[in-house]
């Protein structure tokens, strides 16, 4: 018995807290790469979808280039269409 979460889903959590930190402390380079390594690792978590959205509002800050929102709202129709983070990402669409 692994506990409460799988070990797929913990590594995820915890990585998405080393992003968070990130985030909060204005490093939105280290952000978006952190929450990028979650998308890629971990797409089939309960994280991935917050992280997809994480990692575009990371380069939006980082470079003010709102053309990452939009795109990232299309990415959700593709994946994720029926998680909350895709409804969130969704005011970004066009």
């Amino acid at each position: 018995m692994e506990g409460y979460l799988s070990k797929k889903e913990f590594r995820a959590f915890l990585e998405m807290g080393l992003a968070r930190v990130a985030f909060m402390n204005k490093k939105w380079a280290d952000a978006e790469q952190i929450y990028t390594r979650v998308v890629e690792r971990y797409p089939d978590t309960s994280a991935a979808p917050e992280a997809l959205y994480w990692r575009a509002v990371s380069h939006y800050k980082a470079t003010n280039d709102h053309t990452v929102l939009g795109e990232v709202a299309e990415e959700f129709k593709q994946k994720y269409q029926d998680n909350i983070w895709a409804e969130k990402a969704s005011v970004w669409g066009h």
